[in-house]
């Protein structure tokens, strides 16, 4: 069956792109009318986007591909642009333009009153673009165009607030470390280029090619974890991770937009999608597997240990984007990761924005400083809530179908990797009702504010009322619309219905509930937020239970393992050494060397403008001791030659 809509894929990034050229050219003219601009743009893209999804869910839709515009010809060599449609973006279309429509939406609650609003649409605008392109993307290079163009959009988003220091030096850090990663990508490309028969980049010869058998294996190995860096720079895999949890420093709206459906589920889209050349190589994916099985928990035990909202769901999507590759790397296929991608957005989208409409009601960050505000944001509550179960693994929620796959790959295949997760799993639920008792239940806490000591989300003085109150409409209304799809989106594939992996992969799966997995999974989620209930809530047990007696883990796990600090020491100031000795070897030896060449030529420059004054006297002098020199010289030739 030949598709009638996914021809015209090629308008899902075209939308926002033109909203971001109207934005940039004529924002502040067209002041609020902008921001509906930016929204039906995505709606726009939303609606294609579902269209082509909902044509590929309702019959056996062919792959399509259009790679007619030809860009670079070199020789015999034509590289070829274009789009391609398959199951596995369609559904990521859906994703994006989804999440993005609705932090489009929430945006214009939450940034109302921004000198700049119309600037952040239309980075937001680029950004969904930028993402759209990459999905469509129908060869290696084309996507790693797009795929620089998300990091550029990234360090604009994180450095909005470019006045407040920390803002600057995440959105700086973010392209920095993300850029290590990249160039392992350009690697892996160049190499593929290389090794390809006729030199193919397209994803349909990749195929071809790694599926038969004509790469050498070692070749393929470098390749696969080549590809695997770039994918861990953006999906924030240890070490690269740093920079995830200092994005923070941006717009909570754009912190949904990174951790939900953009920069972080790009790395694990480019395992996916590249998933033949993993598949070719067993170590690769062997690597894939515990590098993400080591970052779920590492993650998952700092998170315990922060105190900042944005921070602690900042390494929450760290530790689950550790489950995402844990799973890729299982090598079964690349359906358990895709799906925990595809409910982990909805979910942590809605605790992100929801974390935002804390924020904007309270103007603080640190949840020690919050508690009670179930009675006063019934909406935000509820929801926030249902984002807590889900991403704890609870039942029914999306988050416990699609970690329980992931779990089942990891305890047939792998039993080491199994009670990583199963170890995450309980962190994950623990901080998860940490953070939910503290901001929501009990009683306020924190020293009261006075309107002169207040400062709005923008950094700006505000005069904002000491009661914290229910956000608008244009902020909670996506919240009901992710709590709602964070409750069925799990539904797509249980144990009982496969549909979603079936659907992906083309193949049939008899895959049977393993009931011990559900039982531990599911106790791990319970035990965890039973003890953030006896902690937190109830009090039973102190609060400093851990802190009180090995104070060295709290500090460890607060400071991150000093990660950052490790770097600072290892790499950014023998770095550092390195460029002062660098800029002392240009200023005096290079410049120096210059700078003396140039002095030279002026003295004698100047000599020989006091020589030549004009003064006949002087130029007989001159004319005197030259000869006098002459006949000296001729007399001592002629003397050594009489010798």
């Amino acid at each position: 069956m030949v598709s009638d809509y996914s021809q015209y894929a090629w308008l899902i990034p075209l939308f926002p792109l033109l909203a971001f050229l109207a934005l940039t050219a004529m924002g502040r003219q067209l002041k609020d009318i902008g921001i509906y601009i930016s929204i039906f743009a995505m709606l726009a893209s939303f609606i294609v986007a579902l269209l082509i999804f909902v044509e590929r869910i309702g019959g056996k839709v062919e792959d399509y591909t259009w790679n007619k515009l030809h860009w670079l010809q070199v020789g015999d060599f034509t590289l070829n642009m274009g789009f391609e449609v398959n199951n596995l973006n369609a559904l990521m279309l859906v994703i994006v333009t989804l999440v993005s429509l609705l932090v489009n939406i929430y945006s214009k609650g939450y940034m109302k009153g921004d000198e700049r609003i119309h600037v952040f649409f239309g980075y937001i605008a680029l950004f969904s673009f930028s993402m759209l392109g990459l999905v469509i993307s129908e060869n290696m290079l084309e996507l790693y165009i797009f795929w620089e163009l998300v990091g550029v959009c990234s360090f604009l988003l994180v450095g909005f607030w470019y006045f407040k220091p920390e803002a600057k030096a995440a959105a700086k850090k973010a392209f920095i470390v993300t850029r290590i990663g990249d160039v392992g990508l350009f690697i892996a490309i160049l190499l593929l280029f290389w090794y390809m028969p006729g030199h193919a980049l397209d994803f349909t010869s990749i195929h071809n090619a790694f599926t038969t058998g004509k790469i050498d294996p070692t070749i393929i190995t470098w390749i696969a974890i080549l590809i695997f860096i770039g994918a861990m720079g953006k999906s924030g895999q240890f070490p690269l991770h740093t920079w995830l949890p200092d994005a923070m420093e941006g717009p909570t709206p754009i912190s949904a937009l990174i951790h939900a459906a953009t920069m972080v589920a790009a790395g694990v889209y480019l395992v996916a999608r590249t998933f033949d050349i993993f598949h070719a190589s067993p170590d690769a994916l062997l690597v894939v597997a515990y590098v993400g099985g080591f970052t779920a928990i590492f993650a998952a035990t700092i998170g315990i240990a922060q105190n900042d909202i944005k921070r602690i769901l900042a390494y929450s999507t760290v530790s689950q984007l550790g489950y995402m590759m844990m799973a890729l790397g299982i090598g079964v296929s690349y359906t358990s990761g895709m799906f925990h991608l595809f409910t982990h957005a909805f979910f942590k989208a809605l605790l992100f924005l929801g974390a935002g409409s804390v924020i904007h009601a309270v103007h603080t960050q640190d949840i020690n400083e919050m508690g009670g505000l179930s009675r006063k944001m019934k909406i935000t509550t509820w929801t926030f809530a249902i984002g807590t179960l889900a991403l704890s693994g609870i039942f029914p929620f999306a988050g416990f179908w699609s970690k329980d796959m992931i779990l089942t790959e990891a305890y047939e295949h792998n039993q080491l990797l199994f009670w990583v997760g199963v170890i995450a799993a309980f962190f994950t639920a623990f901080y998860m009702s940490r953070l939910f008792f503290l901001v929501f239940m009990g009683s306020p806490r924190g020293k009261a504010k006075t309107t002169d000591d207040l400062h709005d989300d923008h950094g700006h003085a505000a005069h904002i009322a000491h009661e914290p109150h229910e956000s608008p409409a244009t902020m909670t209304t996506p919240l009901i619309i992710l709590a709602v799809l964070a409750v069925v989106a799990g539904f797509v594939n249980t144990p009982f219905n496969e549909w979603l992996s079936q659907w992906l992969t083309g193949h049939d799966h008899d895959e049977k509930a393993n009931w011990t997995v559900i039982i531990l999974s599911t106790l791990a989620g319970v035990l965890g937020i039973g003890l953030g209930y006896l902690i937190y809530l109830k009090r039973t047990l102190p609060r400093d239970v851990v802190s009180s007696k090995m104070p060295w883990l709290y500090t460890l796990l607060n400071r991150k393992y000093f990660i950052d600090e490790i770097y600072e020491g290892v790499i950014v100031k023998p770095l550092r050494g390195l460029g002062w000795i660098l800029e002392l070897f240009d200023v005096y030896i290079v410049d120096g060397i210059v700078r003396l060449v140039a002095f030279t030529v002026v003295g004698l420059g100047r000599l020989g403008s006091r020589l030549q004054n004009g003064q006949l006297q002087t130029y007989g002098v001159i004319m005197i001791l030259g000869m006098l020199i002459l006949v000296l010289a001729i007399a001592g030739r002629r003397f050594i030659h009489a010798g």
